[in-house]
């Protein structure tokens, strides 16, 4: 059973253009240092060949689990997402009940994360936390270091 991914119109299309990268470029490369490698001979003794098909192997792989992502993943229209309460592409701030330190972080698909720049994927521990909350809610998350408590001050897009 597939997963279905939401996304931003931006966030698919760099998924889309980094899948073309592996295909038009990368496939090729790792094809022709395969030849390379084939041409200098015995191949069981050959280090480099062995290395470029372990390569070829591992981006065939990525190439498969890409195009996975792909055809299951799904663009949200932001404009019509409910702000009554925390979704995938919420922009949401959140109080920390212990220190009252105030973040804001906008929930993304797992390959949009950039926690630098506030982007959290909902699938992260603070992510499915606070998914479904409304605002005045205290989400009670469950971190490594025990159980930490936010409040959230704002749910915005």
């Amino acid at each position: 059973m597939s997963d279905i991914s939401y996304y931003s119109a931006e966030g698919l299309k760099k998924l889309k253009e980094e899948l073309v990268q592996l295909e038009q470029v990368e496939r090729p490369r790792v094809t022709q240092e395969i030849a390379d490698a084939r041409d200098k001979g015995d191949l069981s003794e050959n280090a480099e060949y062995h290395a470029a098909k372990e390569e070829q192997s591992h981006l065939e792989f990525k190439i498969a689990k890409l195009k996975n992502v792909i055809s299951n993943a799904r663009i949200i229209d932001e404009s019509q997402l409910d702000t009554s309460k925390v979704l995938i592409h919420s922009i949401v701030k959140i109080k920390n009940s212990a220190n009252g330190m105030e973040f804001s972080y906008t929930l993304v698909a797992d390959s949009e994360t950039d926690v630098r720049n506030g982007k959290l994927s909902v699938n992260s521990p603070i992510g499915k936390g606070l998914l479904g909350k409304k605002v005045g809610d205290i989400a009670e998350i469950k971190v490594p270091n025990g159980i930490m408590k936010f409040e959230i001050v704002e749910i915005s897009r």
